[in-house]
């Protein structure tokens, strides 16, 4: 159950806020989130740093779900960057066109898997720099990539997080890179990675974008943004989605019993949605 508030009795009905009392907040909230979400973790699925740098980048415009899809064919195709820098152009977008812009995409992995096997012996290299050079990929998937495969702590700014940090008052920028600024400045960097995954986790599940479930936050006590959505607790429970739906019960336990196995739970219960 979400704690008990009245919309802006938070922290940012008594303005202005200092940096310290920012970073405290922002703390507490990450704290909260840890706790709701022990099994957070990368949505994508992969078994190195290249399929996860392929994934992600076929991950725009369209869902994690239906990427996983997607690439347990292709990589059981295409498994490597050689591999993929060779394939038939016309084989590669009837593979990714469930994805969603797939011409393009088929271009930019391709392209990608080249330079690859030209400049890096096939290998992704483990550094934001380099990351940021190849075809396709961005500050977003280069730290995506760090995070995941590499432990290099970095944040995620999707469409998600970045939402999520302007209602939290962490940042009020709408530019990716500059909210990755303003909310690493709140955090140690050894929280980045699985901080990303949290919000990620919390705006896909319940601080929806056009209804977010207020009733049923658990942050709801330190959101400046509390009363934008539903507030009534069993409304809002009923605007919940993946494991915290109603009906998914059975899976969150699961997730909570073995969060160790959170990623592997998950792909299962995937397979089985029609």
């Amino acid at each position: 159950m979400a704690p008990s508030r009245r919309p802006g009795s938070g922290p940012a009905a008594a303005a202005p806020e200092s940096l310290l009392a920012l970073k405290r907040r922002a703390r507490r909230i990450n704290k909260a989130l840890a706790e709701k979400y022990p099994y957070a973790h990368a949505e994508l699925d992969f078994r190195n740093p290249f399929e996860l740098v392929v994934a992600t980048v076929l991950s725009a415009q369209t869902t994690d779900v239906l990427v996983n899809q997607v690439t347990r064919v292709l990589f059981a195709r295409y498994p490597d960057a050689r591999a993929m820098s060779e394939a038939d152009p016309n084989e590669l977008e009837a593979i990714l066109q469930p994805t969603g812009f797939f011409r393009a995409k088929t271009k930019n992995v391709m392209a990608l898997s080249t330079r690859l096997v030209d400049e890096y012996d096939g290998v992704v290299p483990g550094r934001l720099e380099d990351l940021v050079t190849l075809p396709g990929v961005g500050r977003k998937t280069a730290n995506v990539v760090l995070g995941n495969a590499f432990g290099i702590p970095g944040i995620t700014v999707d469409t998600h997080f970045g939402r999520l940090a302007r209602r939290f008052g962490w940042t009020t920028s709408e530019d990716p890179v500059q909210i990755e600024f303003d909310v690493a400045g709140l955090f140690e960097p050894k929280d980045w990675t699985m901080l990303s995954h949290r919000v990620v986790f919390h705006g896909r599940r319940v601080c929806h974008s056009r209804r977010p479930a207020c009733g049923a936050c658990p942050v709801a006590n330190w959101c400046p943004s509390y009363g934008l959505g539903e507030t009534d607790p069993a409304k809002a429970a009923k605007l919940l989605k993946y494991e915290l739906a109603p009906g998914s019960e059975i899976l969150l336990d699961r997730l909570l019993a073995e969060t160790h196995r959170a990623a592997e739970i998950r792909m299962e219960s995937q397979r089985r949605l029609p």
